[in-house]
Order: structure tokens, then C-alpha cells, then sequence
């Protein structure tokens, strides 16, 4: 299942794209695509429902971000080989975790905010986990069956504020719009192998970063077992997996995203984002 949020900011409804590319309402099932919703169980309650007697939604809404309420947004840095080379780091043991807060959050196609002061915001792409069963100490094994979906994810960062300016990572991560995602949460029926699926992102048309996650360091049933070490996961939560090389800090010299432009990127089987960069207000 393709499962989506659309409507105005704040008052997002749930909706599922059918097998022929048309949005449909799920108000009348459920009240939003987050928490229990995305319990194995639930799932396949809305699996089983004839998608034809779904009324249709007219227009091109808005999409809001494919999960709601959102618990905790975890990161890993570094995760391809490449990019942590092109960023003149070493290649982690361990995966490097991180939090972005749940208000940086966005619709997939809302527009992403320079924030005052920066001067280095960049881009990356990243495929983003969507817990749909609460973890806790569980093994690689365990894994899979603990998640919903998988969706697309930016995770745009201000370099100066993130490598400049002292202490974590955090503070570059977590401006408010610096987390799109979506458009679609894609339940894990219809992504066999997330080790398969290629991702690319371009800035002003012109190809930034082109990967697979075939060249993850550490695999999706690994970071959700390691995560789970540390923090219990709920339903809802996301965990996006890290970006693939071709990001603005590791050009030469570097190249950094300013207001008026436009980035659009992709992973496999999970649709298409696309923001307008503007100055913060």
C-alpha cells in the first residue's frame, strides 16, 4: 500500500494511492496514518478493503508528511562508504546516531527554510524507515517484522551551524523544515529488498547525488536492531538511514543551496519530493 496525508498544514487527512496512481480518502477507517494505525494488524485491515468503495479526492492537494505524529525522527550519519569519504571522515564501527526534532518535519513538496545566519545548507537524500511494531533490544532477525513501510526522507542540514559552531551534530539537523518526507509511506509488501532500491537528487535540475542502498554500511534490519539498544521504538517512528555521496560539503570547492532554488529527489518505489528553497522569515 502507497498511504498518504493530504489537506492544509496542521489539518492533514489520510488517504492511500491505488493501483491506478488515484488518491483515495480513509477518514471514514481511520482518523490519521500514525501510531496503531500502523500496528501489523491494522495494516492488514486496510489491506483488505476494496479500494473502489473509497471515495475518490478531487483536485492536487497538498501532501503533508506520509506519518503523523511523529514520536521520534533518528538519523544515522555516515552510512555510505563514499560519503563519509567525500565528507573526510572515517568510516564508522558503529552507526552514528542522531535526533532531528519532530517539529523540523514537512510535507515532501512544502517548501524548506534558509535559516537567518546560514550560509552552508545542503541537501541529502535518504531512505527513511517507518516503525509500525514498538521495539525494544531486538535482534537483526527480529527486524523486519517491527516495520510499516519505508518512505523518502531530506535531510537537509546547515554545515556551519552543524560542524561549526560546537557540541552535536543537532543543531544543524533540526531547523524547522529540514525534515520533508514522504509522499507516500510504502508498506513493506511492496518493497521486498530495501538493500535495492536507487536514489538520486538534483538541484535546479542538475544531478547531485545518484546511490543505491546497496552500499550501505549498515543494513536496515541492523540499524533498527542497534537503535533499539538504546531507545525504545514506537509506531510511527523514523529512522532515516543516511545519505549516498554528492552532497554540497564534499564538492570542490563546496556548494551550498540559497533562496529561489529547487530541489527534487527519489528512491526507488517511493515517489517523488520537490522544494523551493526560501529565506526564513
Amino acid at each position: 500500500m502507497k498511504l498518504v496525508r493530504y489537506g492544509e498544514i496542521g489539518h492533514e487527512r489520510p488517504g492511500l494511492i491505488d493501483e491506478a496512481g488515484v488518491l483515495r480518502d480513509l477518514s471514514s477507517l481511520v482518523s490519521d496514518i500514525a501510531g496503531k494505525v500502523l500496528l501489523p494488524e491494522s495494516l492488514a485491515r486496510l489491506r483488505a478493503v476494496d479500494t473502489e468503495e473509497l471515495l475518490p479526492v478531487e483536485g492536487a492537494p497538498r501532501l503533508g508528511a506520509c506519518v503523523g505524529h511523529v514520536g521520534k525522527f533518528v538519523c544515522i550519519g555516515l552510512n555510505y562508504t563514499d560519503h563519509a569519504r567525500e565528507a573526510g571522515l572515517p568510516i564508522p564501527e558503529e552507526p552514528v546516531v542522531f535526533l532531528k526534532p519532530t517539529s523540523c518535519i514537512v510535507g515532501p513538496n512544502d517548501n524548506v527554510e534558509i535559516p537567518r545566519g546560514a550560509t552552508k545548507t545542503d541537501w541529502e537524500v535518504e531512505l527513511g524507515i517507518v516503525i509500525g511494531k514498538p521495539a525494544k533490544y531486538i535482534t537483526v532477525e527480529e527486524a523486519y517484522a517491527h516495520i510499516a513501510g519505508y518512505c523518502v526522507v531530506n535531510d537537509v542540514s546547515e554545515r556551519g551551524f552543524q560542524l561549526e559552531r560546537g557540541g552535536t551534530w543537532d543543531k544543524g539537523k533540526g531547523c524547522d523544515t529540514f525534515g520533508p518526507v514522504g509522499p507516500w509511506l510504502v508498506t513493506t509488501d511492496e518493497i521486498p529488498d530495501p538493500q535495492a532500491l536507487d536514489m538520486w537528487l538534483e538541484v535546479d535540475g542538475v544531478r547531485r547525488q545518484s546511490g543505491s542502498t546497496r552500499t550501505m554500511i549498515f543494513d536496515v534490519p541492523t540499524l533498527v536492531s542497534y537503535v533499539s539498544q538504546f531507545m525504545s521504538l514506537q509506531p510511527g517512528d523514523i529512522i532515516s538511514t543516511g545519505t549516498p555521496p554528492g552532497v554540497g560539503l564534499g564538492m570542490k570547492p563546496p556548494v551550498y543551496l540559497t533562496p529561489g532554488q529547487t530541489m527534487r529527489l527519489s528512491v526507488s518505489g517511493l515517489g517523488v519530493q520537490e522544494q523551493r528553497l526560501v529565506a526564513a522569515g
